[in-house]
């Protein structure tokens, strides 16, 4: 699962963050990890362990919740009550998915009002994907199946690391996402299956997001930043090529499968190699996207913002019941 990108036989990268750590309890540490233990909060851990554990924690939760708001928009507008429930229920789902995470995060001593003003003021990041329009109801269906997918094959294979409450977490996240890219699924295999309109909609929906859905695992490994010492310390559990390309293979055979295509004449499946070989997706627009330039970056956190604030109130209220509060309605 591991990619060559990060071999390290001198393990400079780790040693150089973790100089002023105390030798003893590092390698009791590492020890650990390498025996695939599970650390807790009260548990030892290195100050970079715990800060990129913070990191992707909170943005992960905060995907959760921002990744909501595209999908939540047609809640009113889905095609029949069944699809409608159906929608409602998974947008739920999202939200409690942030919670958990939010949770999680906790215990590594970040507040939650602390990770929430860091997401409103744009300092913390969240994924790429949930930076663009759901334009159409079939916008809907590929988020829900594609977007899930890629993130369920993230969280399964990090719900094998090594801190405990994240891979408890994970646990019971991917069982609920399970059921969401079921969901997303049948959307898009009926619109697929259905009247000409229908299948150029899901088609030019797919053409749409196939690049963020590329963009989403991340920056190619050569490029990475973090992937080396979280996968040596076993928070992240594979690099963002080896990812990308399980992603591929599980889901580019089923779309092909309903007589859709895809936006790139150079996909294919290399079989001497087993990757997929593709059209190298434009990083520059990646980073323009996570670094809040994005088409929907403005629109989506102002729309967590103004939920901050109109909630405000009731935070208050749950905290110091015997006091009196204006609501933003009186």
């Amino acid at each position: 699962m591991y990619g060559n990108a990060y071999v390290d036989p001198e393990n400079k990268i780790v040693n150089s963050i973790t100089a002023n750590e105390d030798p003893i309890k590092l390698a009791e540490f590492e020890s650990r990890i390498a025996a695939g233990d599970k650390i807790e909060p009260m548990d030892w851990m290195p100050a970079e362990y715990k800060k990129q554990l913070v990191r992707m924690i909170e943005q992960h939760a905060h995907s959760e919740i921002i990744g909501a708001l595209p999908e939540g928009t047609w809640i009113t507008r889905a095609p029949g009550f069944r699809r409608k429930l159906a929608l409602m229920a998974k947008v739920q789902d999202e939200i409690g998915h942030g919670q958990l995470l939010y949770s999680a995060a906790e215990t590594l001593g970040k507040s939650r009002e602390a990770m929430t003003n860091d997401l409103i003021t744009g300092k913390s990041k969240y994924s790429n994907v949930f930076n663009y329009p759901a334009k159409t109801w079939a916008d809907s269906a590929v988020i829900a199946w594609l977007i899930d997918a890629g993130a369920i094959v993230n969280q399964l294979a990090n719900s094998k690391g090594s801190y405990g409450p994240y891979c408890r977490a994970l646990d019971r996240i991917c069982a609920e996402e399970s059921f969401h890219l079921k969901y997303g699924h049948d959307n898009v295999v009926f619109l697929a299956t259905g009247t000409p309109v229908q299948r150029a909609m899901v088609q030019d929906a797919l053409n749409r997001w196939w690049e963020p859905i590329m963009h989403f695992f991340g920056p190619p490994d050569k490029e990475s930043i973090h992937s080396a010492t979280l996968m040596r310390w076993k928070v992240k559990m594979g690099s963002n090529d080896d990812m990308r390309n399980m992603f591929l293979d599980m889901y580019v055979p089923k779309i092909w499968d309903l007589g859709l295509t895809l936006p790139d004449e150079n996909l294919h499946k290399n079989e001497e190699t087993g990757r997929w070989e593709y059209t190298e997706p434009n990083w520059e627009v990646f980073k323009q996207v996570i670094n809040g330039n994005g088409p929907c970056n403005k629109e989506r956190l102002a729309v967590r913002r103004k939920a901050e604030e109109n909630g405000r109130w009731v935070r208050k209220a749950l905290a110091k019941p015997s006091e009196k509060y204006v609501t933003p309605l009186s």
